[in-house]
């Protein structure tokens, strides 16, 4: 797997000359974000031998290296997911990628089901601590020592600096933000109701299908790590409506505005 992702990093230096220091993985709602910025250039997943490419529709699937301001950024615009049948050590493998082009802060965002009675769609949620129980760890396996200890400690896979970046960022923008736990279980099936009971009584207070692991192997590495999620829905059993991606992406797109603001003021404060 080392040897893979030096391969991938080198495919990539061969396309472009450029160090970034911030990472941002692109979740729903935000996919158009890097069309905002000062682009340098693009390397679609595609041309990368040997690196998965997102099947996902409305995942652009490729990197996009520029400027937020003065900060040096790669942007992924659209992530691999455990559910498209991706080992799990593939679908951080971009995370893990981009720490060896050099960034050391990672922004995370996603689409995620509110199950914390106290939000609504169109939420955006601060990140603060995570729970994979329901998902396999990417560290398992022969640990790639060129990247990170056996046993990594995550008592604070969420950095405490880039969240009071954000609690900054967001008092700026004049925009709430609420504060929470995240469950990352496998998808792609939303969640039963009673499993959504079972996250809630865990302490989470919002689910999806991505973030956690990359978060995972992004501290594995020694990277500081920050996540917002867009409450895009209710979880499944807390309103009467069936769950379906097109209100996951209609909330998305109704609250894009407010997230690409609060995510350019944050890595200016970063």
């Amino acid at each position: 797997m080392y040897q893979k992702l030096l391969a991938c990093a080198e495919s990539v230096k061969k396309k472009i000359d450029f160090k970034p220091e911030v990472g941002l993985i692109l979740g729903s709602g935000l996919g158009d974000y890097a069309d905002g910025i000062r682009v340098v250039g693009s390397v679609p997943y595609h041309e990368i031998e040997g690196f998965p490419v997102s099947t996902v529709k409305g995942h652009k699937g490729c990197f996009v290296f520029g400027y937020v301001g003065e900060t040096p950024v790669v942007i992924m615009q659209g992530r691999v997911h455990y559910y498209e049948g991706y080992p799990m050590s593939d679908v951080v493998l971009p995370t893990r990628l981009m720490g060896l082009l050099g960034i050391k802060k990672l922004v995370l965002t996603n689409a995620a089901g509110g199950i914390n009675p106290d939000f609504k769609p169109g939420d955006f949620m601060m990140i603060a601590d995570h729970i994979t129980t329901g998902v396999p760890s990417p560290l398992i396996g022969a640990n790639l020592d060129e990247l990170g200890p056996r046993f990594p400690d995550m008592s604070e896979v969420y950095s405490k600096r880039m969240r009071e970046a954000i609690r900054a960022a967001a008092a700026a923008c004049g925009i709430p933000i609420q504060e929470g736990v995240y469950v990352q279980l496998t998808g792609p099936n939303y969640e039963t109701p009673a499993e959504v009971r079972m996250c809630r009584g865990w302490g989470g207070d919002a689910v999806g299908m991505s973030t956690a692991c990359e978060a995972m192997a992004a501290r594995h590495m020694g990277l500081e790590v920050c996540g917002i999620s867009c409450i895009t829905n209710l979880a499944a059993g807390l309103s009467q409506q069936q769950l379906d991606h097109k209100e996951v992406q209609e909330t998305a797109d109704r609250v894009s505005a407010s997230f690409k603001k609060l995510v350019t003021e944050l890595i200016g404060r970063i």
